[in-house]
């Protein structure tokens, strides 16, 4: 944000217009790629980077373990999505060195990019609204965010076969009942696989950079928040948005509920959590197993796991999942 901040003051006319760095053909409006990769000032670069992801990192995270699961820890029932369960000591360590490890590789690739923009190189972002069409200036807002928000769905639920499982995402699956740190404790190579994708909008389609840069700090905060395990809930204008439970969920059952800022993926794609399934660790695809077709041990030990969600995390304040003895007589679980 920063670096597109500075850019913006800094341009000439020329630059503005795109006729030399920025490498617009002025006749049909398209850029064209120069690969060339300009290095100068990359370390200031990737020290705001870096100070920029610890700062929230920690600034989010450390208030909101400090307010909750300090502060209100004997009152877990009131703000906890899983108030019965905690995660051990051990893997509260283990989450903030991998979570921290892994903002050192994301800032040295934000940075690399940063720079290459700050530079002069080649993209496709642009810095006056005027040099699209007003009504670029609005789509755009929503292009960006479903198509990154769709492309993570995609990439999260691939990282949930099992041979990607298995080796890389079960890393992030250790800590089922997340914290807010859970964030980017995620295994070294799907996380760079991941800023890949977030920041390939800035060389596939015109980008202003001021939408980019407000949806990259909104995309950061709801992964802390929905990460965090306390039972946060969307506001009126976020009718996309799930609510926390939704992605604890995601942990507490695994192979469930993919989507990040917008269940409708998973309500499309039928991956969206159902009350007449259940669901485990070796259950994959997204789509449980039919309770009637689980054994009586599945069944009991899934219905046990529904208890122990906080009823206050969902909307209406009651567990949106419950099974009752005539719902399990309905289905014919015996």
């Amino acid at each position: 944000m920063l670096v597109h901040f500075i850019r913006s003051l800094t341009l000439d006319e020329n630059e503005m217009l795109g006729e030399n760095q920025s490498g617009v053909n002025a006749t049909l409006g398209i850029r064209m790629p120069k690969l060339e990769f300009k290095m100068d000032g990359y370390l200031p670069v990737w020290l705001g980077s870096a100070a920029v992801s610890y700062i929230m990192y920690f600034g989010i995270g450390g208030f909101l373990h400090w307010y909750f699961y300090v502060r209100q820890r004997d009152k877990a029932h009131e703000w906890k999505c899983q108030p019965n369960t905690w995660l051990p000591a051990d893997l509260e360590r283990h989450e903030i060195y991998l979570g921290s490890f892994c903002l050192i590789l994301g800032s040295t690739l934000s940075a690399f990019f940063a720079t290459h923009i700050m530079n002069g190189g080649w993209s496709m972002v642009y810095y006056r609204f005027s040099d699209y069409p007003w009504y670029w200036t609005i789509l755009q807002w929503p292009a960006i965010f479903i198509y990154q928000d769709y492309l993570t769905y995609w990439h999260h639920r691939i990282y949930h076969t099992p041979f990607l499982y298995k080796n890389f995402h079960k890393l992030h699956h250790k800590y089922k009942q997340p914290t807010a740190f859970s964030v980017t404790a995620i295994h070294p190579v799907e996380f760079v696989h991941m800023q890949l994708m977030l920041s390939s909008p800035m060389f596939l389609f015109p980008i202003h950079w001021i939408p980019y840069s407000v949806i990259a700090m909104y995309t950061y905060y709801h992964g802390i928040i929905d990460h965090s395990g306390i039972n946060f809930k969307a506001y009126w204008w976020q009718p996309w948005q799930p609510d926390a439970i939704f992605h604890d969920n995601h942990h507490q059952y695994f192979h469930v509920n993919f989507s990040f800022n917008c269940s409708l993926w998973d309500k499309i794609h039928g991956t969206y959590r159902r009350k007449d399934r259940i669901y485990h660790e070796d259950i994959y695809y997204g789509r449980g197993k039919d309770i009637r077709e689980a054994s009586v041990q599945e069944v009991a030990e899934d219905l046990h796991q529904r208890t122990t969600e906080n009823p206050l995390a969902f909307r209406g304040n009651k567990r949106e999942f419950d099974l009752s003895e005539d719902d399990v007589a309905k289905l014919k679980v015996h």
